[in-house]
């Protein structure tokens, strides 16, 4: 009943809203336009529109649309953009108007706008906790990883976010899962983000334009997770000249090319990354080797072009694909197996400005991620084959019906296709097709109205509700089965039948409370539903790692979010604070049953088990935006349990990815024009683990008994990087410019644990069996130069 009220209320916000701009007896007019950068013609997102002596202003959408209704008067806007000069302009407002900013970029490549003394800082004034939006150029600043720039490892320096350990490129977010966390390219979701088994992300920095994060106080437009949202968008291309950029590392190169189809209405950029991994081990393989034809390399490519029609009306069309493909070659066992995997998206959107306050986007996305093993020796062939396939449509509508309301609603609908392990296989003429699991289809629904409203000075709510709808359809078999697993009968659902349907409604609300214009205090409760799981009995995402829906037997994840924070600036916005608490609880908690092993051909869902999670803890952060020194302090105190009735006695016991202490400090300097240094430092408490601490002689035969599940600890995890940016002075008789990166990764050869194993030595029948204790570790210190270039 307190859910159904909750809706009612929310869906009369719109009403009542416009029953307030009917009450007022003064005139009101429309500025509205797009924000955009001077070189390329690229559109701005989250850039600030103010209104100078007044807190009024607005914020440009994903588009760099923005629309801002005033009372008839004379006014001074201010528009600003981080890295950029800030233009002001007086209007004298008689009548609805159009104007479109072209702001100019700023020498340094990242440096806080000041726009003036008292400037409106999203940190304290906005509504919504726990969002961070980290500028391309910065991420390109922060020393990486065999100097390959990686998105996903700097998400995880902020504080809340964690990684499962060296070379992971999941995100754990407030205690959950990698699959709790909605990571969208270009309105794409994407269920696989690493290559190398996680040791590079997937997204190729030179093709990323904004990249956005938001791990509390979700906003209604977003869902089908629990944890986070991580939006990031693709360069539109320039349409002012042809663009050429690229860059040679230790063990990868890309390049990137974009330009106008048309000036100033039409563009395109494709962009391009491979490793060369094969080609530098290939020679050290001798072709008399009976290992002569392995390898293992990874590629991406980013393409996208758009269209501006008129004012009102602009197309995009943009797509991603990537694959890692593994080889091994046994020559003397004549044994051949290759491994590819990867993402394939595709998304058209079409924008259309209906009035000055109503803006619309209509989306179509295609997503495909798949899986598959073949082997071959002499006669026999066997394949492995696994993925899950998107086809969505999605209504976004922003309106703006008066300053200090911002309303946004729409929809989404998506189809999905999971596929299983299936095994296939022939020997010489012989096919085999056992009776493999079963692709299962699914409809996946929703519908959202949220309103961002600036009551006053003061107080700041955002506001929202989410019905979303999930429904397992055929084709499907339902078998009953004897206690031996064998199939006795069946229930037939043909092609498109509804076999179980699950939905519910999803509040969301944060309000903020500022207590001055550096200081304001806010809050924020959402509940998420979750119906699609990545059940993993590693402790991190793998490729082979299964995506399964909700069904008759899976019910969706629930999550409550409770949050709180302290929000401060100092020293005219030059320190951005805030101190935030949090409490998760998690429902319908997906596990493998004790003892499980994988089985291709048996129902993975017939081997869950379910429980619950629950997560607390306080995050602090520090940033410094202004100056020749810039960077953060992220430190994370948390807890994050599970407890299920089929697993470790039915007691809680703490999640894998479970860290007490998380710490991370990120400085960037810049030394002169030409230098710019940087250093990342991390360090966390040990991951949780199940280990053996009994060994025993059962009949010749060495048995281990392990421990409760995470009853242990790894020895603690730090790193230190450091990383320095060389730009040679520019020749002018030259149309090209480079830059060179060193870099440095865990510079002080910390040996830090990736698995524990025991190792045993001697007899246990003469008493001289020891055994012991042993670590793993991945990478020492490891120097990378990278050679950017750009004409």
């Amino acid at each position: 009943m307190k859910m159904k009220l909750l809706a009612l209320l929310f869906l009369a916000l719109p009403c009542c809203i416009f029953a307030q701009d009917k009450t007022s007896s003064s005139k009101k007019y429309t500025v509205s336009g797009y924000i955009t950068d001077s070189l390329n013609g690229e559109t701005l997102i989250g850039a600030s529109i103010a209104i100078q002596g007044q807190a009024k202003g607005i914020s440009s959408n994903q588009y760099g649309f923005y629309s801002i209704t005033l009372e008839e008067g004379e006014y001074i806007f201010v528009v600003s953009f981080i890295g950029f000069q800030p233009k002001a302009f007086a209007v004298k407002l008689r009548s609805d108007q159009q104007f479109n900013f072209n702001l100019i970029s700023k020498v340094t490549q990242y440096q806080e706008v000041i726009v003036s003394s008292k400037k409106r800082d999203n940190n304290v004034k906005n509504a919504q906790m726990g969002k961070f939006t980290l500028p391309i150029e910065q991420i390109k600043s922060i020393p990486a990883f065999l100097g390959e720039v990686d998105l996903l490892k700097t998400i995880q320096l902020l504080p809340g976010i964690r990684n499962a350990g060296e070379g992971s490129a999941g995100l754990y977010v407030r205690g959950g899962g990698p699959d709790q966390n909605l990571i969208l390219l270009d309105d794409a979701p994407v269920y696989n983000t690493g290559h190398l088994f996680g040791f590079f992300s997937i997204f190729n920095s030179d093709a990323i334009k904004n990249v956005s994060l938001i791990k509390g106080g979700m906003p209604a437009q977003y869902g089908g997770r629990l944890s986070s949202v991580l939006d990031i968008s693709m360069k539109e291309g320039n349409n002012q000249k042809l663009q050429v950029d690229g860059g040679i590392g230790l063990i990868a190169s890309r390049i990137s090319i974009q330009g106008p189809l048309k000036k100033d209405k039409a563009s395109f950029i494709v962009s391009a990354r491979r490793t060369y991994i094969d080609a530098l081990v290939k020679p050290a393989i001798s072709k008399t080797s009976q290992f002569y034809g392995s390898g293992y390399y990874f590629y991406d490519l980013n393409a996208k072009m758009n269209y501006r029609f008129s004012e009102k009306d602009r197309l995009y069309l943009s797509g991603y694909f990537g694959r890692d493909v593994f080889d091994f070659v046994n020559g003397r066992q004549s044994l051949n197996v290759n491994i590819p995997w990867g993402n394939a998206t595709g998304t058209l959107r079409w924008n259309h400005v209906f009035n000055k306050r109503l803006f619309g986007n209509t989306t179509a996305v295609y997503n495909d991620y798949n899986f598959t093993f073949k082997a071959a020796q002499n006669n026999f062939e066997l394949k492995l084959a696994s993925g899950i396939r998107d086809l969505s449509l999605k209504q976004d509508f922003d309106l703006y019906p008066f300053t200090g309301h911002k309303i946004k609603f729409g929809g989404i609908y998506t189809y999905h296709k999971f596929t299983p392990s299936v095994i296939s296989g022939k020997q010489d003429s012989v096919v085999f097709n056992p009776n493999n699991a079963q692709v299962k289809y699914a409809h996946e629904a929703a519908f959202y109205i949220q309103d961002d409203w600036e009551i006053n000075d003061k107080i700041k709510i955002n506001a929202g509700i989410r019905y979303s709808l999930f429904q397992q359809i055929g084709a499907f078999k339902i078998y009953k089965t004897d206690d031996n697993g064998n199939r006795l009968d069946s229930t037939v659902y043909k092609k498109g039948q509804p076999i179980k349907t699950y939905g519910g409604l999803e509040p969301r609300l944060t309000v903020r409370y500022a207590l001055n214009d550096e200081t304001s205090i806010k809050a924020s409760v959402t509940r998420n539903l979750q119906y699609i799981h990545l059940v993993s009995n590693a402790g991190t995402t793998l490729p082979t790692d299964i995506w399964v829906p909700s069904t008759y037997k899976v019910k969706p994840q629930i999550s409550y979010l409770y949050a709180a924070g302290l929000f401060k600036n100092f020293k005219d916005n030059t320190y951005e604070t805030s101190l935030e608490f949090y409490y998760k609880k998690m429902q319908n908690q997906i596990e493998y049953q004790e003892g499980y092993t994988p089985n291709t051909l048996e129902d993975t869902e017939n081997f869950f088990t379910f429980g619950k999670g629950w997560s607390y803890g306080s995050e602090l952060f520090i940033n410094k935006t202004k100056g020749k020194l810039t960077g953060w302090v992220g430190y994370t105190l948390s807890w994050t349990w599970r407890q299920f009735a089929a697993l470790n006695f039915g007691d809680k016991y703490p999640a894998k990815y479970d860290r007490r202490n998380d710490l991370s400090i990120v400085a960037m300097y810049e030394l002169n024009k030409k230098w710019k240094l940087s250093a990342a430092f991390v360090y966390g408490s040990g991951n949780a683990a199940t280990l053996p601490q009994r060994f025993y002689i059962i009949g010749g035969v060495l048995t281990q008994e392990y421990s409760r599940i995470n009853e242990y600890r790894l020895p603690s995890y730090h790193r230190l990087d450091l990383s320095a940016i060389l730009t040679p002075k520019k020749n002018e008789k030259r149309k090209w410019k480079s830059e060179w990166v060193f870099s440095i990764y865990n510079t002080y050869s910390r040996q830090n644990p990736y698995f524990i194993y025991f190792d045993q030595s001697g007899s246990p029948y003469n008493g001289t069996l020891t055994i012991q204790a042993k670590q793993v570790s991945l990478f020492p210190i490891i120097p990378a130069v990278t050679w950017n270039f750009k004409f």
